[in-house]
Parts: structure tokens; sequence; C-alpha cells
């Protein structure tokens, strides 16, 4: 017989610590070269002695941008029961200037988009205009915080897509990111269903929402090529963060997942972390090496909000749950 796989409640715990490890793991390579990172069995939260770490004076297990910003957006949901764009924006707003939801409230890695719009965001500019809109304006920064959105959310896969979209806006307002943000969206919630092919059905589902809306489907068709072979290449292009981590998804369990995201180089802790998140979607939180869990910092600021997120979860029994 076969083991039960992982329940929802794990599921649902191995997709933010997914997201948080990976993010952490990532810190210390980020902007090397794919050729100067340590062969993947060396990655670790501390790197190899010989190798110059990026962000050499933050303790390692320490989760940067990426994680703080999933964490905002989370805090904002589980507040407001509501995506609210206007919290979000102050609570990201609290990050930048205040370290709201940073390990040891110190910011330390701020994304050049992200960082004109939360600028914005403290003129006084609405959270949905804030973002820069701009076709050079598609960094990662909006589909690196986008999880949390698929594991709280309880409505349609059409409101699921509009929220995506929609949360995209306080940093990064182009189409494309918007876009990017909807199908990671569409398949983390088909991992999270167990779903066969979640990326196939959760491109399918998206093209079927997008044929009244031909800018979205054309940025989907020629910009994201969902159909091609994944491809790429770590950078902090949204397209590409989201091929890369649908790319290292073949590499096997979590720990294969997520060095195999580092390795690729450059903006190695958002791949992780997008990759991350999905990998403990699959494998759920007991999937991801104890170590790593371990050494993760920062639970006084997640464990609370992962509670929630689990209290305010449906009660779902799977296969080798008691119901």
């Amino acid at each position: 017989m076969r083991a039960p796989g992982p329940s929802y409640h794990e599921r649902l715990a191995g997709g933010l610590l997914g997201l948080l490890v990976g993010d952490a793991l990532g810190v210390p390579y980020e902007f090397r070269k794919a050729g100067d990172i340590p062969s993947p069995s060396l990655i670790d939260f501390t790197p190899p002695p010989q190798f110059a770490r990026a962000h050499h004076s933050v303790t390692p297990g320490t989760w940067s941008d990426d994680g703080a910003h999933a964490l905002c957006l989370l805090a904002s949901l589980l507040d407001c029961g509501r995506l609210d764009l206007e919290d979000l924006g102050e609570r990201l707003l609290a990050w930048y200037e205040h370290g709201y939801m940073a390990v040891d409230g110190i910011v330390f890695d701020v994304g050049l988009t992200c960082g004109a719009a939360i600028r914005a965001l403290r003129d006084g500019t609405r959270a949905a205009q804030a973002g820069p809109s701009g076709q050079y304006d598609n960094g990662n920064g909006s589909l690196m915080r986008a999880l949390p959105l698929a594991l709280w959310h309880r409505g349609s896969d059409a409101s699921l897509v509009h929220d995506a979209h929609q949360q995209s806006l306080p940093t990064h307002g182009h189409l494309r990111s918007q876009v990017c943000c909807a199908l990671y969206c569409l398949w983390a919630r088909r991992v999270l269903e167990g779903t066969g092919d979640p990326w196939g059905d959760a491109v399918s589902s998206l093209r079927a929402m997008y044929a009244a809306t031909p800018d979205a489907l054309e940025e989907l068709e020629w910009s994201v090529r969902p159909d091609e072979p994944a491809d790429g290449y770590g950078s902090g292009y949204v397209v590409d963060s989201l091929r890369s981590a649908r790319m290292v998804q073949d590499a096997g369990g979590y720990e294969d997942v997520v060095r195999a995201g580092i390795a690729l180089g450059n903006d190695t802790d958002t791949t992780a972390c997008i990759a991350g998140g999905i990998a403990g979607l699959r494998v759920g939180i007991h999937g991801i090496p104890e170590r790593w869990r371990a050494q993760l910092r920062g639970s006084e600021l997640y464990q609370p909000l992962l509670d929630r997120l689990i209290a305010h979860a449906p009660g779902v029994t799977h296969p080798g749950e008691p119901s």
C-alpha cells in the first residue's frame, strides 16, 4: 500500500514554510552567477567557508524582503478578512520604514521597483496606483509575495485570479506581472488540491478566463508562453522567475528543488522562495528538512499567522486521515 500523502493542513504549512525556508536559504547566494554557486550538496544556510556570501552581516536562516512581504500580505488577509489594498500598502510601508515582518526588524534587501512604489505610498499615492506600470517595471516583487493569497483564498478561481491581479498593484502595476501572479496562484491552488497536472490545469483555467480580456490573454500566450518547456535563468524578471520556479520542480523533493533554484544563480532568494512555496505545498511541512525548519529564524512572526491560517482552512479530510 502507498503511504498517504500530506494532509491539507500539512500542505498549507508546507507552502508557507517552504516559501520562507527557500528565501532564507537563497539569501547568502544572491547576485552570484550560476558558475560561482557551490555544488548543490553544499548549498545550505551557511555556505562553504571559501564562498563570498551576499549580505555577510545577515545571520543565517533569515528571510529577506520576499518572506517579509509575503507575511505582510498574509497578516493583512487574516486581519481584514479580504484583500484590502490600502491595508496591504500600509503594511509594506511599515516594513520599509520600521522592519515590520522582517526578522530582527532589519530591512536589508529592497528591490528598485518595490522601493519606488513604497515611496509613492509614503507620499500619499493610493495603493492601486502606486506600482510602476512600464514595460521595464516587471520585476518579481509582487510574484514573490503572492502565495499566501492562494493559501488563504476560499473563493472561486475567477475571484482568486481577480485578487491576484489586484495584490500586484501596490508595487507592480504592469499587466504582465499581474498575469504571472494569477497563474502562480492558480498553480498553487491546484497543487494544494492534489490535481494530477496542476500547471496544465491552471493554464487551461486561466486561458478560459482570459478569453474575454485579450490584453491579458496576449500576455499569457506571448510573454509567459506557458505551453513551452520550462526553462529559466533565475533572474529578477517576473516571467523568468515563474519559469525558473516551474523548471526546478522536476529536481525532486523539497531539498532538491530549492537547491536547484539557487544553483541557477542571480536572484537566488526569490527563485528559491517562489519554487519552495510550490514544493512545500506538494510535499507538506514534514517534507521540508527538519534541520532547515529548526534553523529558520523569526518563528515569533510566522507561527501565529500560520496557526490562524490553518484555523481559517476548511476541515478537509484526505486519504489516510480520520474522518
